[in-house]
């Protein structure tokens, strides 16, 4: 490495890079944003380089920034990986791992494997990240090293580079209000409720999407007229006051007895999996909270490349 240039620097820059806002990548990495952005600077001064373009509202990555980003995570996974690789000589397994998670878990109780994971190897760190633009994003973050693991829902790829194994699956149903004039119906098809005003996530959210081509399968058109990046909860409280109706997996929609579910004539089926680089590639401490995954998934073992 550049004489002077530290792990931590490193590690601070990739933060940046990732969340494109010091203060962000402060919250992310747990210091103060002083003490990140003079790391940042002190890096590009030892490198000579401008890493950032913090000319625009949004710090952006220059072209040097992006070249050296890839190598960056390249180092910090060699690092990590070389630090647990001496795990067994300390008589418990310790780490980091970076885990990309979802904003619902449908019939699987992720916090549950996430504590008895913890309480198994208490010297296991982990990072949960929560993506802001859908957890297809998680993909490319697996592919580059930046994270270790990921629930992905509904993705609209799948990397050969990329283990994608099934966790679970469930039907999505309408949620309305009691009142409603198809709270009363035991089944509908999506071209019935083709003119309602419908209350979803973000485009690039897998759910969002799932809703959107099934629409279109069918020949018509959703009208989303509220877009919402919180979870279910958030969204059965609009719905609850009159603002719309939605789509929800049948298990978050039993959590919210007030309201009615209709079942779908065609079943919408949401799909979660568990994203990761192939075994030979995972560090041992994600590896192992991949087995506890999969150990509490319903769907346990089923693959997809």
């Amino acid at each position: 490495m550049v004489e002077g240039m530290e792990l931590r620097q490193i590690e601070y820059f990739v933060a940046v890079a990732g969340e494109l806002s010091f203060t962000r990548a402060a919250e992310r990495v747990h210091v103060v944003q002083s003490a990140l952005s003079t790391a940042v600077a002190k890096l590009e001064r030892e490198l000579q380089v401008q890493l950032f373009d913090r000319s625009r509202q949004q710090i952006q990555l220059t072209a040097a920034g992006e070249r050296f980003r890839v190598h960056a995570n390249d180092v910090l996974r060699v690092a990590r990986t070389a630090a647990d690789s001496v795990s067994e000589f300390r008589g418990s397994l310790s780490g980091t791992v970076e885990f990309g998670s979802l904003i619902s878990f449908g019939p699987m109780d992720v916090a549950r494997a996430l504590g008895d994971f913890h309480s198994a190897n208490p010297f296991v760190r982990l990072r949960l990240r929560l993506s802001q633009s859908g957890a297809s994003a998680y993909l490319s973050a697996l592919l580059d090293g930046s994270l270790d693991l990921a629930l992905v829902s509904v993705p609209n790829r799948f990397p050969p580079q990329l283990d994608m194994r099934l966790l679970f699956e469930e039907p999505m149903v309408f949620v309305c209000r009691d009142d409603h004039a198809m709270a009363r119906r035991k089944r509908l098809q999506l071209a019935d409720v083709a003119g309602e005003e419908l209350i979803s996530y973000p485009p690039e959210f897998g759910l969002r999407r799932l809703i959107d081509d099934a629409f279109h399968a069918a020949g018509v058109s959703p009208r989303t007229f509220y877009e919402v990046p919180a979870g279910f909860a958030d969204i059965a409280d609009l719905v609850a006051n009159g603002l719309g109706t939605t789509f929800m997996p049948e298990s978050e929609a039993r959590r919210f007895p007030a309201l009615r579910s209709v079942t779908l004539s065609d079943p919408v089926v949401w799909q979660v999996f568990l994203a990761s680089p192939p075994a030979g590639q995972m560090t041992p401490a994600s590896a192992r909270l991949a087995d506890t995954l999969l150990a509490a998934a319903p769907l346990a073992g089923h693959s997809r490349q």
